[in-house]
């Protein structure tokens, strides 16, 4: 009997995965134990193994899709068995069979939908008749819709690809909209004085008695009236006003220069002067090879005379740069550590106790305890162990809220915030209260290297009843952290300064540690949270009582 492979849950946050590589293909046999894919989860990239004896008959996910846990992604059977029945049973139709068999249902609403819902003409539908369809330009980022000032194009006028076809006014000013197109205006869906939303039709341009009932039946809502005559009549005015830099554009004897967009954008940063450029285009109107083609003319000699009196202006060199971005799909880890972060920060309640701890006598005792060490002890090592001990001290701080109860935890787990290439991981120090400071040591060394290995396994990461993050080695001298559920707290850890101290009534220099303890409010007040606090600075300033 064919044997359905369904998406498992790797891991406690696990909601769907993405098939990263599939090793086996249709037709392959497989054994049990042998690796049928890599799965990318939220926290690791996992492989999945097969539990039966078979050939591969069905795969139903490609390299690269998530697929939700407990969904079907692949059926194993005796070769040239009938896997359908299989998949039925699960409530999952094959896609061939659903591509090559529509439903009955389909068949007979296709042949009585009318023939004009399947009429809809596509972009090179009117690419063929020669049609462009002028649309509501998105002239600002805050912009919704615009509103016709004025049309400097009727219907039935010819029309080219510079023309300017109306003035429109946005949220913020009011510019031109060139039709980008060249033939006949056919058609002028908005009035002046009306609105027209962003991407709404407003023109269209084509081969003169070109039919367009057709592209206007699948057009969009009529414009709304923007406002009423009254209000609508000053719109110039006000925009001379929003945009100072249009009125620079006039000739020497006041008339309104004409130019294109794109010939005011080139001169503008070329620091050429409009009313200097002949128009080549209709009504003389400057166009791009204008303003390329332009070479200014020698100053009159009494104007060079006159600026050589004058303090000279500093010149500010145009720079032309390039937009440009890069955009990747969102991870698995990426997302879930957006879902649970944002659950948490807008869920519980947080507030946040910051305290400065003396490290001059941890710092003593790392020298010390290194001379002895068979590994390395960290700082971070020495706030873990000095983390748990309190932890044993103020059960409430070591804590989850449940909904409808509170768990105080009487084990100390411990997650370690790492950093990997994809995000960020929290791997769990177990019972660390019990634990010595290079044991610690050792345990916290092996999750990091694992974790950037993508190594680490479920059980590595879950469970852990209170967290750290240390961004101390990054020259972060303080910083806040959202709580990792179901931990009630999570203690942000910033390096460790030189700074000034007073000691026995004189200043001398010193060096300190700030720690923020992030608490949910349902579960931590903040007596309980700053008597963890004091606990946790004792143990650091003095660090031999994490020995007894």
């Amino acid at each position: 009997m064919a044997e359905v492979v369904k998406m498992p849950k790797m891991s406690d946050t696990m909601t769907e995965g993405v098939m990263a590589k599939w090793h086996k293909k249709v037709g392959d046999k497989v054994k049990s134990g042998d690796v049928l894919a890599e799965v990318e989860t939220d926290k690791a990239t996992m492989d999945l193994e097969s539990y039966w004896d078979g050939t591969m008959l069905y795969i139903g996910v490609e390299e690269g899709k998530a697929v939700p846990v407990d969904a079907v992604i692949a059926v194993i059977g005796k070769e040239g068995e009938d896997y359908k029945a299989a998949l039925d049973a699960e409530g999952t139709a094959a896609p061939a069979a659903a591509a090559e068999a529509p439903a009955k249902e389909d068949e007979e609403e296709a042949k009585e939908a009318p023939a004009a819902k399947g009429a809809a003409l596509t972009d090179a539908d009117l690419e063929k008749m020669g049609v462009t369809v002028v649309r509501m330009p998105l002239l600002s980022d805050t912009m919704t819709e615009g509103v016709i000032a004025e049309w400097h194009k009727k219907v039935g006028d010819q029309v080219k690809d510079d023309d300017i076809l109306a003035d429109v006014e946005t949220d913020k000013a009011t510019m031109e909209v060139m039709g980008y197109a060249s033939g006949t205006l056919l058609h002028i869906g908005v009035e002046k004085g009306a609105a027209a939303k962003v991407n709404g039709i407003i023109a269209i341009v084509g081969p003169e008695g070109t039919d367009i009932s057709g592209i206007l039946s699948q057009g969009d809502a009529p414009a709304k009236p923007a406002a009423d005559a009254a209000t609508a009549a000053p719109v110039k005015e006000a925009a001379v006003a929003e945009e100072p830099a249009e009125a620079a554009h006039t000739s020497t004897d006041g008339s309104r220069l004409k130019a294109s967009p794109l010939a005011k954008r080139i001169a503008k940063e070329k620091g050429i002067d409009l009313s200097q450029v002949a128009g080549s285009a209709d009504g003389g109107r400057i166009i791009k090879k204008d303003i390329e083609n332009f070479k200014p003319a020698a100053a009159p000699a009494k104007a060079e005379a006159s600026a050589a009196t004058e303090k000279a202006t500093p010149s500010i060199p145009a720079f032309i740069g390039e937009e440009k971005y890069t955009e990747k799909p969102v991870t698995q880890m990426r997302k879930v550590i957006a879902k649970r972060l944002s659950e948490s920060l807008f869920t519980a309640p947080h507030f946040y106790l910051t305290m400065s701890i003396d490290m001059d006598g941890a710092i003593a005792a790392r020298a010390k305890i290194n001379e002895f060490s068979p590994v390395k002890i960290s700082f971070n090592d020495m706030v873990l162990k000095a983390v748990a001990v309190a932890l044993k001290q103020h059960p409430n701080v070591n804590s989850s809220w449940l909904g409808d109860k509170i768990r105080y935890n009487e084990h100390v787990n411990i997650g370690v915030a790492v950093a990997v290439e994809d995000g960020l991981l929290v791997p769990v120090v177990r019972f660390a209260d019990g634990k010595s400071l290079s044991h610690i040591s050792a345990e916290v060394k092996d999750f990091a290297q694992r974790a950037k290995a993508k190594k680490l396994q479920p059980a590595d990461w879950e469970g852990s009843t209170f967290t750290i993050s240390n961004l101390g080695m990054f020259g972060i001298d303080e910083f806040t952290a959202i709580i990792n559920p179901p931990d009630a707290c999570i203690l942000a850890i910033g390096g460790i300064s030189q700074v000034p101290v007073v000691k026995n009534g004189a200043v001398v220099p010193g060096n300190v540690m700030k720690v923020t303890l992030s608490c949910d409010h349902r579960v931590v007040d903040g007596a309980t949270g700053s008597a963890f606090l004091q606990t946790l600075k004792s143990l650091l300033e003095e660090p031999v009582r994490l020995l007894v």
